[in-house]
């Protein structure tokens, strides 16, 4: 089977020919200076440059994010509960309050709280009162949760690995460096 995109032709096969190759490796030097051009290019009248990398992140986390929720649906997941479970199963005791996910997804407290009585009608997380303040309630994965994220990774796995494999290293790099740039980061 081929697939065609306007940024390259590839011939699907195996994922390990979708990732860039080791000829396309990144370039700290020149990461570091597009993402230093950008912040210039920002504080300029011609913010050109700042857009071109903002254009490759926004389209690299765009393209990510629908391939992610594609897979995410295929088991009966809208976008929003699959990332309240990455919140969730992603903190360090997989666990959270609900106060935590609905801060952490950006929505109410009492939206979270529905949508936690869904996941957990779906057996994806449990609910347990906290020890100490009966009034905290904390949400934990279950094991079928931690199974059908896993599931859902794995499904992502060869479709990110196939777009990562059609972006230039040039794409790479500018997306790279408009997102270190929005988190600070210094090379």
């Amino acid at each position: 089977m081929t697939v065609k995109t306007k940024r390259s032709t590839a011939k699907a096969a195996e994922p390990s020919e979708f990732v860039p190759s080791t000829a396309e490796v990144l370039n700290l030097d020149r990461l570091r200076r597009k993402g230093l051009n950008a912040k210039k290019a920002r504080e300029t009248e011609d913010k050109h440059a700042y857009f071109v990398g903002v254009a490759e992140a926004r389209y690299v986390i765009r393209k990510v994010f629908r391939i992610v929720e594609d897979q995410a649906k295929k088991f009966g997941l809208d976008p929003l509960a699959h990332q309240a479970l990455i919140q969730i199963y992603g903190s360090a005791n997989m666990e959270l309050q609900v106060n935590q996910v609905a801060a952490r997804l950006d929505i109410t407290p009492s939206f979270a709280s529905s949508m936690v009585r869904m996941l957990v009608e779906k057996d994806l997380v449990v609910r347990r009162r906290d020890d100490n303040d009966q009034r905290v309630t904390y949400v934990a994965m279950s094991g079928s949760g931690r199974e059908v994220m896993d599931a859902i990774d794995e499904s992502v796995k060869f479709h990110v690995d196939y777009f990562i494999g059609q972006l230039s290293v040039e794409e790479r790099e500018g997306a790279l460096s408009i997102l270190m740039f929005y988190v600070g980061a210094k090379l």
